[in-house]
Parts: C-alpha cells; sequence; structure tokens
C-alpha cells in the first residue's frame, strides 16, 4: 500500500508517506491468537483501558421495588454458569440493568449469546447483545 502511495501516477498529485523501518518489518507479519482465551473475559488483576465495545444485556427494569433485586439474582444464575464473564448491575433512573461481558467484536458478544441462551433458557428472551464501554486488557 505504500508503494502504490508513494509511486507517482499521471495526472494526480503526489503522495509521500515515511514511516519507520520497523513498521516495514511487522508488516505481513502473521500474528497469533491466543485460542485458550475466552470470548468477553478479561482478567480482574489485569491492567486495562476502556474502549467502544459490546455487552449482552440480560436483564432491565425500571419497577423500583423489585428490579433491583431481579437482576441482582439473575446476576448470580449468570456468575454461576459463566464465572468468567464480568457482570454488572447498573442503575442509571428509573433504570436497572444487568450486563455481561467485555466485548471489542459484536460477532465474539453474539457467539456467547448463542452459549448463554442454551444454558440459561429462562432468561433468553430479555438477552441481547447492545453497545457499551468495555474493559480491553493492556499487552
Amino acid at each position: 500500500i505504500i508503494e502504490d502511495l508513494n509511486s507517482r501516477k499521471a495526472g494526480q498529485g503526489r503522495v509521500t508517506v515515511m514511516q519507520d523501518e520497523t513498521i516495514d518489518k511487522i508488516l505481513g507479519i502473521r500474528q497469533e491468537i491466543d485460542t485458550t482465551k475466552k470470548l468477553g473475559y478479561i482478567d480482574p488483576g489485569a491492567e486495562y483501558v476502556k474502549v467502544k465495545g459490546f455487552k449482552i444485556q440480560v436483564f432491565s427494569g425500571n419497577n423500583q421495588q423489585r428490579s433491583k433485586r431481579e437482576a441482582e439474582s439473575k446476576k448470580a444464575q449468570v456468575r454461576s454458569a459463566f464465572p468468567e464473564l464480568e457482570a454488572v448491575v447498573n442503575f442509571q433512573s428509573p433504570v436497572w440493568r444487568l450486563r455481561v461481558g467485555n466485548f471489542v467484536k459484536k460477532e465474539d458478544a453474539e457467539t456467547v449469546l448463542k452459549e448463554m441462551k442454551k444454558k440459561l433458557p429462562s432468561l433468553g428472551r430479555e438477552m441481547y447483545v447492545v453497545s457499551d464501554v468495555v474493559k480491553r486488557a493492556v499487552e
């Protein structure tokens, strides 16, 4: 791409891209992906940054007397079935929400959502993928 951008073309302006030699060495090298990591999991002790991503919304309710208890109860069910996933109950007046996981890719969230619907069929109708701010481990 860089060579193409730097080449002269008749009737077009000139672009010059300058980059460090180390980038040339890295380009084209296949990166190994650690498939042992579970989707949506982040090590609680790891350093992380917050980025735009996706979570699975398991519950949402605005009944002030009941929704907090229901969210906490469903959180316990999710933690039991998926202990590796972060589950957070959040209150934004007037709504209580339970959201699970930290997914950078929507496809990963959808994959885990399918698993969750199989393991927790009683929660299945309520669960769906939402965009949210998520944690991503700093490597």
